[in-house]
């Protein structure tokens, strides 16, 4: 059993890190893990449907989803009035876990939950950034953003590690050493983490919202939030349809989105089974397609989003290749 000391105070942890490097399995594993702790789960996506909300485990009605917008920015008095009536419950949670948007930065959030009026009854316990091994290198022009998500963390999970070869871990390890002075990492297969080191692993230290952040310039311009709009540097499309979708090809339809595009998730109803829902997990170049448990009381339907660059795709591309695969 993990041990809180004598305070009184909620821990929060929130879960930061690019898009598709994995926070919402580490969240599962946290939910799902032999902890004894009451969990409230805060879970933003960026755009107006919370996928990844959908994705949580078992939590229905202790999952508090926080869509349409970044939680850093545009959205951070719906998160003060989301803690609030957390804290307002009768059976108030024994942790709480924010699992914030690929494309925001976490020195933001860690400053509203550390907002004098929380004060005694929160606390920041971590900021844990999630680094995919596989994919920490692509997508170079968001590179300072994810060198911020990781700045501003207490704890670095290289994630994946499975999916790349001890050189390239090593490449990785190289390069955080190059940028960071001091950093504690945990290498991972799966977001497999141990407990002890998810849950309460200290009250976060508040100079680490001054870190220094490392020169990038090469690779334009990162989040720069506060003080810049998500939306100018990442388009979110919608595609939501009734329309049975055929698997058959549709890794290959798949590969045909632009390169731009940095993620793509959500749930397709199948021709073949109508009755289980198909989650669709894309992440640069790596395509997951895996049949889930049955739709039971949701409604079956194509719900998608796909995440990239201004302009990159547009409804009708998702049409195309989810609707009408070749």
């Amino acid at each position: 059993m993990i041990e809180f000391g004598s305070t009184s105070a909620i821990p929060v942890t929130i879960l930061t890190g690019f898009l598709g490097a994995g926070k919402t399995t580490l969240l599962n594993r946290i939910l799902t893990g032999n902890h004894g702790l009451r969990v409230a789960v805060l879970v933003n996506d960026f755009g107006s449907i919370n996928v990844d909300a959908d994705l949580v485990v078992g939590l229905e009605d202790d999952v508090m989803s926080l869509a349409n917008g970044c939680v850093c920015c545009s959205i951070r008095d719906d998160l003060i009035e989301t803690v609030e009536a957390v804290l307002a419950r009768p059976e108030k949670p024994e942790y709480i876990v924010l699992e914030a948007s690929g494309v925001s930065d976490p020195s933001s959030i860690a400053m509203t939950f550390t907002d004098q009026r929380f004060r005694d009854m929160i606390r920041l316990d971590s900021i844990m950034c999630l680094v995919d091994a596989e994919q920490v290198f692509a997508a170079p022009e968001q590179m300072e953003l994810k060198l911020r998500q990781i700045a501003f963390s207490d704890m670095v999970i290289l994630n994946k590690v499975d999916l790349v070869d001890r050189t390239t871990v090593q490449k990785v390890h190289d390069w955080l050493g190059s940028r960071f002075r001091r950093y504690r990492l945990v290498e991972a297969v799966n977001a497999e983490v141990s407990l002890d080191i998810l849950l309460s692993v200290g009250r976060f230290a508040a100079e680490q919202l001054d870190a220094d952040v490392p020169d990038h310039h090469e690779h334009g311009p990162g989040c720069g939030c506060p003080g810049q709009d998500h939306s100018a540097q990442f388009t979110t499309t919608f595609l939501h349809s009734e329309r049975p979708v055929s698997l058959s090809g549709l890794r290959d339809a798949i590969k045909r989105l632009p390169g731009e595009v940095y993620r793509v998730k959500g749930f397709v109803l199948s021709e073949e089974d109508p009755d289980h829902r198909v989650v669709v997990q894309v992440v640069g170049k790596r395509i997951d397609i895996a049949r889930e448990e049955p739709w039971g009381n949701r409604k079956p339907e194509t719900c998608l989003v796909a995440i990239g660059a201004p302009g990159a795709v547009s409804e009708g591309m998702l049409e195309d290749v989810f609707l009408e695969p070749v």
